[in-house]
C-alpha cells in the first residue's frame, strides 16, 4: 500500500486550506501535508466554474475525490455530472449544515454519487481520515504525469508531477510522451527531500537532462520507450454518456478530449453504438484501458461534460 495519497477537493475548495499547506498554484491549486510518515496532496480547480478544464485536471490527478456541498446550484450539478464520469475514482461527499443527505440523494438520482458516503463536513476529522488513508500498489512500467515546470539556476529544467504507476529511479532515461524526446532523470525530490527513487502515488520534483524547458507541458508523461502508444485518432468503447448534456454529438462535432491530463481539441469522426472515434489536433499518449473523456466548452446551458469512453 502507498503512503502517499492525492485527493481532489471539489465544491467548496477552501476546505483544502484548512487541511494542508498551500504549494503550487496555477489554474489548479495544490496543498501538501506530511504527517506520521504519510504524504497527503490536495488538488483543487482554482478557476472553475469559469473555466471547465481545471475541474477535469483536478479529478484526473486524484486517487480519491471529496465533494463538499453547502448549497444546491448549477455548479454543484455540473460537478456531480462530471465526477460521475470518473467511475473508478473513489468519491465521498461532505455536507454543509444547509444540505441534508436525503435532499442530495434525490438531486443526484441516476448518478453514482447518490450512493456514495455522505457525512457532515468536519475539516479536522476529514484531515485525519485522509492522512491515514492508503491506495493500492500500482505495479508496471513507471509512468510520471507532469503538471508544472520551471527553470532552476545551475540545475536546468525542473518538472513537477505524480508517479502514477511503478517506481521511478534516479538516472533513469525515459521518453517524454507524446514527444520523441528522451530525458534523463538527474535527481528526484519528494516534498523537498532528495531521494533515489519514488513510488506510485508520490508527488515528485525532477531535475531533467536532455530536454529544454520550452519542450515541457502539462499532460506529458515520462515512461519507458515503447510502453505507451501515441496517436491522433482515438477509438473509445464501453461509453457512458453524461445524462444531462444538452448538445448533440455526431460526425464532425468539435469537442475537447481529456486523456490522462492531456486536454486537446478533437473532432468526432464516427459514432458506433456506445463507442466513438475522435481525431485530436495533436498527438496524445495513452495505454489500453485509459479513460477518454469528451467535453463541450461551447454548450450554452447544462454540464459541459459529454461522456466517458475506454481506450
Amino acid at each position: 500500500m502507498s503512503a502517499a495519497l492525492t485527493v481532489a477537493v471539489v465544491g467548496r475548495t477552501e476546505v483544502a486550506e484548512a487541511i494542508a499547506k498551500k504549494s503550487t498554484e496555477s489554474d489548479i491549486g495544490l496543498f501538501h501535508r506530511v504527517q506520521d510518515g504519510r504524504a497527503l496532496t490536495l488538488v483543487t480547480p482554482r478557476q472553475y466554474p469559469e473555466k471547465f478544464p481545471p475541474l477535469l485536471v483536478a479529478l484526473a490527478l486524484a486517487d480519491r475525490a471529496v465533494f463538499v456541498v453547502t448549497a444546491l446550484d448549477r455548479t454543484v450539478a455540473e460537478t456531480a455530472a462530471t465526477l460521475d464520469l470518473f467511475d473508478g475514482l473513489p468519491a465521498e461527499i461532505r455536507l454543509g449544515p444547509a444540505v441534508g443527505p436525503e435532499e442530495l440523494a434525490r438531486a443526484f438520482r441516476g448518478l453514482r454519487l447518490a450512493e456514495v458516503p455522505m457525512r457532515p463536513l468536519d475539516p479536522a476529522l476529514l484531515r485525519d481520515e485522509l492522512v491515514a488513508a492508503t491506495v493500492p500498489p500500482r505495479p508496471g512500467p513507471v509512468r510520471v504525469g507532469l503538471d508544472h515546470s520551471f527553470p532552476v539556476k545551475g540545475v536546468g529544467p525542473v518538472a513537477l508531477g505524480f508517479v502514477r504507476q511503478g517506481t521511478l529511479a534516479a538516472h533513469a532515461t525515459l521518453r517524454l510522451y507524446p514527444t520523441e524526446i528522451l530525458a534523463e532523470v538527474r535527481s528526484i525530490q519528494v516534498h523537498d527531500v532528495d531521494v533515489r527513487e519514488a513510488a506510485a502515488g508520490e508527488r515528485v520534483g525532477l531535475a531533467l537532462k536532455g530536454v529544454a524547458l520550452e519542450s515541457l507541458a502539462r499532460g506529458q508523461v515520462l515512461a519507458p520507450p515503447g510502453s505507451l502508444s501515441v496517436a491522433t485518432h482515438l477509438t473509445g468503447g464501453a461509453g457512458r454518456a453524461c445524462p444531462y448534456y444538452r448538445g448533440t454529438v455526431a460526425e464532425g462535432t468539435h469537442l475537447h478530449a481529456l486523456v490522462g491530463t492531456q486536454f486537446v481539441p478533437a473532432v468526432v469522426r464516427s459514432r458506433s453504438g456506445d463507442g466513438v472515434t475522435v481525431e485530436t489536433d495533436r498527438p496524445v499518449a495513452y495505454a489500453p484501458g485509459d479513460r477518454l473523456l469528451l467535453a463541450d466548452l461551447s454548450v450554452p446551458q447544462g454540464p459541459r461534460c459529454v461522456g466517458r469512453f475506454s481506450l
